[in-house]
């Protein structure tokens, strides 16, 4: 009998098949399972279903959820912690030998490494100690992706995390005013804005005297009085004044982390600047990363904005995550024709569909890298724009499969380099460097300019000029009605 398995659309783990070979038929044996393995004499199977782990009958046609569920709470392991780091310290120096991309582990003396650092272990008095260790053999190969984290670390729950408003403060006069209030997306949990949900009236300017009962002044750390209120309702009073007697009371709950909100906050501040920046013409695009996300900001932002000229795309601070060809492959569309429309407003439909014509300008910065440095290369490559900012950084490699440490621990071994058409390595420890070099002033930063954006708005509207695209009307109806001639 042969088993397998298949990802089955809206299900949680997948569904496990077993095939026999003699009547060559296969049925389903288990359902909802995330691994399986089947013992050495295949006569059991070991599977794993979220915390629950069993042991079925390998041999019997069908199994249930359950089947032979082994209780692991009981389960006692010893361990020499001295022993299983110097295991570990080995496996991380082998994983660098025989899973790198390459065998020559970057012309690292690989048994001298060994022996340069294996003697610090000894010196490891705790599982932080040894990632350290760890790390220090991975830089030795002088690769980008070399990550060490995780291990058998005490499990620390945080189940009163503090709570956040979603907004920022000034002191004035003695008493906490509200300076911005961010806004989101209430229907998105990641999004909710605790001070512009439905039906919470509180402006910008308004002073917050009082949280859950306690009057907060100046020489009060607001964040105390937050604690423990994440997603939980609270009671402030605000008031246009700072006068507590006449303040309203208004009912909130806060939320544990602003991240995504400011992180939207910067992203609309960009695209209202360029906006503004270029009255109108440029529609601006940030893509954080070239997984999921990425894609989503992308297909979201740039073909909501196909009536503009041109447009700045930001991949400053790109996590990476995957290749990018699809992105670069719709920025570098050219406009092929048209058809026309006699509905509405007789607006041609363009040919490709979907896109922006004119001018696309690329910001780049040193925090963009993997994904991030292979979108640039090839943004480049396809010859769509300049980029604008500051080289990446450089760590185009792919990683999968290096197998965990036997903590759970991990140490990335890149399997995949990247080199470009002419058999040449490239970008990986160099990153792409920018046609014009811009540096973020932090004095300029701090007062709220953005050089790198401003600059890049600039060179789109320079290359308005020589590149835009004007759609043109449609032509007058063709004759084309003939007959033959007598």
């Amino acid at each position: 009998s042969l088993f397998f398995t298949e990802n089955v659309a809206d299900q949680s783990g997948v569904t496990l098949h077993k095939y026999t070979l003699k009547d060559q038929k296969r049925e389903e044996f288990l359902k909802g399972i995330q691994e399986a393995i089947t013992s050495h004499d295949r006569k059991n199977l070991l599977y794993r279903s979220g915390p629950t782990w069993g042991i079925a009958n390998a041999t019997a046609a069908t199994a249930k959820m359950g089947d032979g569920r082994l209780n692991t709470s009981e389960m006692k392991l010893w361990v020499d912690p001295k022993a299983e780091y110097k295991q570990i310290f080995r496996e991380g120096w082998r994983y660098q030998r025989d899973f790198l991309y390459v065998s020559n582990v970057h012309g690292a003396p690989w048994n001298d490494v060994y022996k340069w650092y294996s003697p610090w272990v000894e010196h490891v008095r705790h599982r932080t100690d040894l990632n350290y260790v760890v790390d220090i053999l991975g830089g030795e190969v002088a690769v980008g992706h070399s990550y060490t984290s995780g291990g058998d670390f005490p499990t620390l729950d945080n189940n009163n995390p503090a709570g956040l408003l979603g907004a920022d403060f000034t002191i004035v006069n003695g008493f906490y005013r509200i300076k911005r209030i961010l806004t989101g997306e209430n229907w998105n949990p990641d999004l909710r804005a605790p001070l512009s949900s439905p039906g919470i009236d509180v402006k910008e300017g308004d002073y917050l005297l009082e949280i859950n009962g306690i009057p907060l002044t100046a020489d009060v750390d607001i964040y105390s009085l937050l604690e423990g209120t994440a997603n939980r309702q609270i009671k402030i009073k605000v008031n246009a004044t700072p006068d507590l007697a006449t303040a309203k009371s208004v009912t909130v709950v806060p939320v544990a982390n602003e991240t995504q909100l400011r992180t939207r906050a910067w992203v609309e501040g960009n695209r209202r600047k360029v906006d503004e920046l270029s009255k109108g013409q440029l529609a601006y695009v940030w893509i954080p990363n070239t997984g999921n996300g990425g894609y989503e900001y992308f297909n979201r932002y740039y073909f909501a904005q196909q009536d503009k000229k041109g447009a700045v795309i930001d991949e400053r601070n790109n996590g990476g995550g995957s290749a990018a060809d699809y992105i670069v492959d719709v920025l570098a569309r050219k406009l092929q024709g048209y058809f026309n429309s006699r509905a509405n407003d007789h607006k041609p439909f363009t040919t490709p569909m979907s896109g922006l014509w004119g001018p696309k300008v690329m910001i780049v910065n040193e925090r963009a890298g993997s994904g991030g440095d292979l979108m640039p290369f090839l943004f480049r490559q396809a010859k769509v724009g300049p980029l604008v900012g500051t080289r990446t950084w450089g760590g185009l490699v792919g990683t999968w499969d290096t197998p965990p440490f036997i903590d759970g621990g991990r140490m990335v071994a890149p399997r995949g380099g990247f080199y470009d058409v002419d058999g040449k390595w490239a970008v990986e420890g160099e990153g792409i460097a920018p046609d014009i070099e811009v540096h973020q002033d932090p004095a300029k930063v701090t007062k709220g300019e953005d050089p790198q954006l401003e600059k890049s708005v600039q060179v789109a509207l320079d290359l308005l000029k020589t590149q835009g695209v004007t759609l043109k009307p449609e032509p007058a109806a063709p004759i084309r009605y003939k007959r033959p001639q007598k």
